[in-house]
C-alpha cells in the first residue's frame, strides 16, 4: 500500500463572518492510499484557530502517517491522538479503499437517493442587511431550522434580526438556534441567555469560552435557554475525561464535529456518554469539502438522529469538488446519478 497527502486551499465565495474573524479560506488536506488498483480518499478537516491540530508540525505528522502507513488503521489512530483531524482522515481513507466506490462509504437509503437528512440553514455573521437577506433567502429556500452566528455585532442589533424573525415566524414555523462560538463573558452571559430566551429559541451554542468548567456548570443549571457544548469538547480525548466533563457541566445538547473530536470513533464515544445521561446531540460538519461532508453525511445518516443536523455547507466555496450531495428544501440529498469529480489527484 501507498499513500500520499494533498493539500487544498478552498475559496469562500464571499468573507464569511464568526466572532473569531472573517474566514476567506480554508486549507484541508487529503490522505490518498492505493492499493493495487484500489484508492482509498479521507479528508483531513483543518480549522486553524480553533482545531486542537492547529499546531506547526501538522504537516510533519501527514508526512510520518503516510510513510508509515504499513501499520495499519489502530496504530496510526494510537499515534494521531492529538492530531483528531487526521484520525478522521485516516478513517476515512481505509474505509474508502474496502467500498466499491471511493466515494460509497456507509450505504443506505441515503446514498440510493430514497432518504434524505434534515439540515438547519446558516446564517453568517455581517451588517444587519446581509444578515436579513441571509435569513430570506434560507427561508424561501425551504429551511425550517435555521442556525444564526451571533457575538461579532452589537448584541442589541442581533437581539433586533432575531426579533424581526419572530414576529414573522413562530417557534412552530422556524426553530432557531443561536451560536455564540464563546462570545459572551461569564459575567454578562446570563442575562443575555434570559433575554435570548423570550424569543422561543431551540437552544444557543457555547455561549462562553471552553475550558471555564464551573462557570459553564452553573450556566446549565440556571440558564432559561437549552445550551450547547461545542468547542468545550475539542482536544478531550480520554473517554474517563468525556464522561467526566460531562457529569461536570451537564448540557442540554452537545454538538459533534468528526473533524475536530476525532472522526467516527472519537464522535461515537461523546454519543455514548451523552446518551447515557439522557442528553441529546447533533452533527454538524466543520467547513470541510464535499470529500469530508460525504463521510460525515453518510455515517450521520446510519445514527438515525431525527434533529436537523449541521451539514449545509457544501455550497460555500468557489472550488469545491462536485459531488451527489444536493441542497433541496432544507433537507441534503444524494442524487446518486450524479458523479464525483474529485480531480486533485
Amino acid at each position: 500500500m501507498i499513500a500520499t497527502y494533498h493539500k487544498h486551499v478552498l475559496e469562500f465565495k464571499r468573507p464569511s463572518g464568526t466572532s473569531r474573524g472573517i474566514l476567506k479560506t480554508k486549507e484541508t488536506w487529503y490522505i490518498v492510499l492505493h492499493d493495487d488498483d484500489k484508492k482509498g480518499i479521507g479528508e483531513c478537516g483543518i480549522l486553524r484557530t480553533l482545531s486542537i491540530d492547529d499546531r506547526p508540525d501538522y504537516e510533519q505528522k501527514l508526512n510520518w502517517v503516510c510513510k508509515n502507513i504499513h501499520l495499519g488503521l489502530e496504530d496510526l489512530l494510537k499515534e494521531t491522538l492529538e492530531y483528531p483531524s487526521i484520525q478522521f482522515g485516516l478513517e476515512q481513507a481505509f474505509l474508502s479503499l474496502k467500498s466499491i466506490h471511493p466515494f460509497l462509504l456507509y450505504p443506505s437509503d441515503f446514498t440510493n437517493s430514497q432518504d434524505d437528512i434534515h439540515i438547519n440553514g446558516l446564517i453568517w455573521m455581517g451588517e444587519p442587511s446581509f444578515m436579513k437577506a441571509q435569513i430570506k433567502e434560507k427561508l424561501l429556500q425551504g429551511f425550517r431550522c435555521v442556525k444564526m452566528k451571533i457575538g461579532a455585532i452589537n448584541f442589541e442589533t442581533e437581539l433586533g434580526i432575531l426579533k424581526s424573525i419572530r414576529k414573522e415566524f413562530s417557534a412552530h414555523d422556524i426553530e432557531l438556534r443561536v451560536d455564540a462560538n464563546g462570545a459572551f463573558s461569564v459575567k454578562e452571559a446570563l442575562e443575555k441567555l434570559k433575554r435570548l430566551s423570550e424569543l422561543n429559541l431551540h437552544s444557543i451554542e457555547q455561549p462562553i469560552k471552553p475550558r471555564q468548567y464551573q462557570e459553564m456548570a452553573k450556566l446549565c443549571e440556571t440558564t432559561p435557554l437549552a445550551i450547547a457544548l461545542d468547542e468545550e469538547l475539542i482536544g478531550v480525548f480520554d473517554v474517563t475525561k468525556k464522561e467526566e466533563l460531562l457529569q461536570m457541566i451537564q448540557p442540554q445538547y452537545l454538538i459533534l464535529k468528526p473533524s475536530l473530536i476525532g472522526g467516527y470513533r472519537g464522535s461515537s464515544e461523546w454519543i455514548k456518554l451523552a446518551e447515557e445521561q439522557k442528553m441529546q446531540w447533533w452533527i454538524t460538519s466543520a467547513l470541510e469539502s464535499n470529500v469530508g461532508l460525504n463521510a460525515i453525511s453518510q455515517w450521520t445518516y446510519t445514527l438515525q438522529n431525527s434533529m436537523a443536523q449541521g451539514l449545509g455547507t457544501g455550497s460555500l466555496f468557489t472550488n469545491n469538488f462536485e459531488s451527489p450531495l444536493v441542497v433541496e428544501r432544507g433537507k441534503l440529498k444524494y442524487d446518486k446519478n450524479k458523479e464525483w469529480k474529485f480531480n486533485l489527484v
